[in-house]
């Protein structure tokens, strides 16, 4: 689910008056998309529109947005900035930011909006800034998987004068989470999981049912983690759903091979990456060859795993660059004109030239 959804909610549970900016358009070059937001508070401002003095000058409207609203219920303002004239910013762009004042008596489509998030589901969300107090709309959208990446986030229409009276906010809102499976219990593969606990994924963590959490884990609940100690590794990989993200980081090499040819005959996963060594790849290419798979499948296997130029194999070090090639995998298949899970159209990972010693497992 969004971050910023999950924390609005927990904020008006609470009882707080907040407002929810949102970058509604942008021209030119521009620190953050459309769709961006950020939370103020009187106290604090939670996550982020692009920083510097534009967010400074956001924070500031925000609060007088949340100090005038204690007067006029659901209190909306649009305000048009320059990066470069008024604010001094490099970009040159100007972005058109959408203030909102929410409190308690948002929380019905707050809630469910995050239900229709949990559920899947994708959502556009209209918010009217013609009329005080008029209520947010939902309404669910019918896509095929993976088209919404395809959707505009935002659309502000009747906005070219720029007058709150005629304008109308229309964004489409859905799950940028992806899944992934993970297998292994070593220190890499737990720098791994620390730097999924900080993205927009939900993790199905498989280890060894005789192994424990590292503690820089175990004193932290991970929203986005579940932990499967299983002993049967390849049910994760059956149970898996399509466009599933497949990392294999495990100590055992014939583990490694049963896992990686169960992985190749589904076809449907997004991305596949093994620890591991260039010899190690050479001696699973043969094997799995010989069990049958087609060459083009094997292909689709990156092992070692990890982006071009990083030779360091600290554990940490492995950890980061392996979790930038699975998102730029994310990326690639998000563009794409549609997401296909054939062996005719396989996402190929250019292979890195780092070897992954076993010893660092």
């Amino acid at each position: 689910m969004q971050s910023w959804l999950t924390e609005l909610q927990q904020l008006l549970v609470h009882g707080d008056a907040v407002v929810l900016v949102t970058v509604a358009h942008v021209e030119g070059s521009t620190p953050r998309e459309a769709g961006a937001k950020m939370i103020v508070t009187r106290e604090s401002a939670r996550h982020t529109i692009g920083g510097g003095h534009l967010e400074w000058r956001a924070i500031e409207i925000a609060r007088e947005v949340l100090r005038d609203g204690m007067r006029v219920p659901h209190l909306r303002r649009l305000e048009r900035l320059s990066l470069g004239p008024s604010l001094g910013q490099c970009c040159g762009g100007a972005v058109m930011l959408a203030f909102e004042r929410l409190d308690v008596r948002d929380l019905d489509w707050v809630a469910s909006l995050a239900k229709r998030m949990q559920a899947g589901l994708v959502t556009q969300r209209h918010v009217s800034f013609d009329l005080a107090g008029s209520a947010v709309r939902l309404t669910e959208v019918e896509v095929d998987a993976g088209a919404h990446t395809r959707l505009p986030a935002c659309l502000l229409s009747d906005a070219d004068g720029m007058h709150a009276g005629a304008s109308l906010l229309t964004e489409t809102i859905a799950s940028r989470e992806f899944p992934i499976v993970l297998f292994g219990s070593g220190h890499v593969a737990a720098s791994f999981a620390q730097v999924l606990s900080t993205l927009p994924c939900r993790v199905r963590w498989v280890r060894e049912s005789d192994t424990q959490l590292p503690p820089s884990l175990a004193r932290t609940q991970h929203v986005n983690m579940m932990l499967d100690a299983s002993d049967t590794p390849g049910q994760a990989v059956d149970e898996a759903a399509p466009g599933t993200a497949f990392v294999v980081m495990t100590h055992d090499h014939a583990r490694d091979l049963a896992l990686a040819e169960r992985i190749l005959r589904r076809e449907d996963f997004i991305f596949f990456g093994m620890l591991g060594s260039r010899t190690k790849r050479t001696q699973l290419d043969q094997r799995l060859a010989a069990s049958g798979i087609d060459p083009v499948r094997i292909a689709r296997m990156v092992c070692p795993i990890g982006v071009e130029g990083i030779a360091d194999k600290a554990p940490e070090v492995i950890a980061i660059s392996a979790a930038a090639q699975l998102l730029q995998a994310v990326e690639a298949a998000r563009a794409a004109p549609a997401i296909s899970y054939h062996r005719e159209q396989p996402f190929f990972t250019q292979q890195p030239l780092t070897d992954h010693d076993t010893n660092t497992r």
